[in-house]
């Protein structure tokens, strides 16, 4: 199975214009994400890594790198959209089959290796599955401060529920499941029935292409979750538990994010 890992790196972000281009700790995001990628593609095997843009400033970033970089359209609408084109092009380019695609968002330079690898593997291990994505089980501690946070901020961080075989159920902004007689929970388990999901995806190519040309769906729009297109149309989505990044940080949206980030490094002195 031939695995394209891509990370979709557009410069024009409305909130944080150049953002790819950003430096976290002397490096820029884009090299930081495309740099854990190529990890994961090693560790895979039968993998490449690549970074997708719609801007000559990033792809000659790239190219100064040694990373592999592709030029995609400035009008696509995601970046599931640009990691497909991006396959498509280097398809063309080197004759070789994709089977499998990785959407690493560029935003997301904190992501470890494992995490991609652990998505990649349950497709491999899973043919029921159309896509794979990672999720968090949460500490009570955690539940806490994911509490506490959308007090402030309601729409940041989902949370899942899947059956016993791993097929997600559904995906929400609110915290899911409701849990009845919690303190009776809370004395009895270590870890608390909420999953942190993870904004990481491995699609099956056949399954990326039918998702690109889906409609937005009403959940979907309700909840401004893309991969309620996936449930919505009867694709099937494989959930994997992961252990945390050491730098918890799902993404940089904004400049106040990239100051967050800079601090949680050099607490690490990394």
């Amino acid at each position: 199975m031939k695995t394209a890992i891509i990370v979709p790196a557009r410069y024009g972000s409305t909130r944080f214009p150049g953002k790819p281009l950003a430096k976290l700790g002397g490096i820029s995001m884009v090299v930081r994400t495309a740099k854990n990628a190529q990890l994961a593609a090693t560790a895979l095997g039968d993998a490449v890594a690549m970074v997708a843009t719609d801007d000559s400033r990033i792809m000659e970033h790239c190219k100064a790198e040694g990373l592999l970089c592709l030029m995609t359209d400035s009008d696509l609408p995601s970046g599931s959209d640009r990691a497909l084109a991006a396959v498509t092009a280097y398809e063309a380019q080197s004759s070789m089959s994709i089977d499998t695609i990785v959407n690493l968002q560029g935003d997301a330079p904190f992501t470890p290796p494992a995490h991609v690898e652990s998505v990649v593997n349950c497709l491999r291990t899973n043919k029921h599955f159309d896509v794979a994505t990672p999720f968090i089980q949460l500490d009570w501690a955690a539940l806490d401060q994911l509490r506490r946070h959308k007090e402030t901020t309601p729409f940041s961080g989902t949370t899942l529920v899947s059956d016993d075989s791993g097929k997600a159920l559904w995906f929400s902004k609110n915290i899911i499941p409701a849990i009845r007689k919690e303190d009776d929970l809370r004395l009895s388990a270590t870890l608390s029935p909420v999953r942190r999901h993870i904004g990481l995806y491995a699609y099956r190519k056949s399954t990326l292409e039918k998702y690109v040309s889906l409609p937005i769906g009403h959940w979907e729009a309700l909840e401004g979750l893309e991969q309620l297109r996936c449930l919505e149309n009867g694709i099937s989505i494989g959930c994997v538990g992961v252990e945390p990044a050491e730098v918890a940080i799902s993404g940089i949206d904004t400049p106040e994010d990239l100051k967050r980030a800079e601090a949680m490094l050099m607490a690490l002195n990394r």
